[in-house]
């Protein structure tokens, strides 16, 4: 891994304006995504009386926040990147895409979007519980683990693979599109055993509006591992690496 483009930064990078710009748009694009995906769930236990963990429920919540995450990236692609989500973040700083303060600063900015989002739907929705993320009966908090891990590695190696790399191309131009589809394809494969985060700051701001944490450091370990390793992978063999142009298209 190009270890030599990690950068620190320096504190004074954290109060210029165009970082403040770009952690004000994950906070909202946080925010956004949130709000829909967390309220999704809200709004289909009120019509089904606590239906959302029924096959149904997790067609709507797979199809909520992929939708949700596609606007949200979209909106804050040209401020920030687009990162709304810690994981991203971190993978993005190990590649040095990003200095570790500015980082530090995308990470607050995310988990308070989450926060506000959460409390806001509490006080629309007259008081009505935010739904803390959590595991199945019969699920290990390393079954867990394993489940955020690798679901994480397929949402930062796709970030990477569309948004990252410097040989994407036109491909840029449907990040949004194929960083949503991976979130909801991987609620699809596991939701029903953790919850499918695959983002701590989506954990975080239930957590804190309904005060419950059991387990919750699985969902902030299994997506910065699960990060890390996408983020080293792709880098050191597919960017850091690469020792020829890609082939024009008209060629294959």
């Amino acid at each position: 891994m190009a270890i030599y483009r990690i950068a620190m930064g320096t504190p004074v990078e954290a109060s210029r304006p165009d970082a403040l710009r770009a952690a004000l748009a994950e906070f909202i694009s946080m925010l956004i995504f949130v709000f829909a995906g967390e309220g999704s769930g809200m709004a289909f236990n009120k019509l089904t009386d606590n239906g959302s963990s029924t096959p149904a429920g997790l067609v709507a919540a797979a199809l909520a926040h992929g939708f949700g995450l596609f606007v949200a990236v979209a909106v804050g692609a040209n401020i920030s990147g687009g990162h709304v989500n810690p994981a991203v973040t971190f993978g993005a700083f190990l590649g040095g895409n990003i200095t570790l303060m500015r980082g530090i600063l995308y990470w607050i900015a995310q988990c308070l979007g989450s926060v506000v989002a959460c409390l806001l739907l509490k006080f629309a929705t007259g008081g009505l519980e935010t739904s803390g993320f959590s595991l199945s009966s019969g699920v290990s908090v390393w079954n867990a683990l394993v489940f955020e891990i690798v679901m994480t590695f397929g949402l930062v190696y796709t970030v990477y693979a569309t948004a990252v790399d410097p040989k994407k191309g036109n491909l840029g131009t449907i990040a949004p599109i194929a960083i949503g589809f991976i979130v909801g394809a991987n609620i699809l494969a596991g939701g029903a055993f953790d919850g499918a985060s695959m983002n701590p700051a989506v954990s975080f701001g239930p957590a804190v509006v309904s005060w419950s944490w059991a387990n919750h450091w699985v969902y902030w370990l299994g997506p910065l591992i699960g990060a890390a390793i996408a983020a080293i992978v792709y880098d050191n063999i597919f960017i850091g690496q690469s020792p020829h142009e890609q082939l024009p298209t008209t060629d294959y």
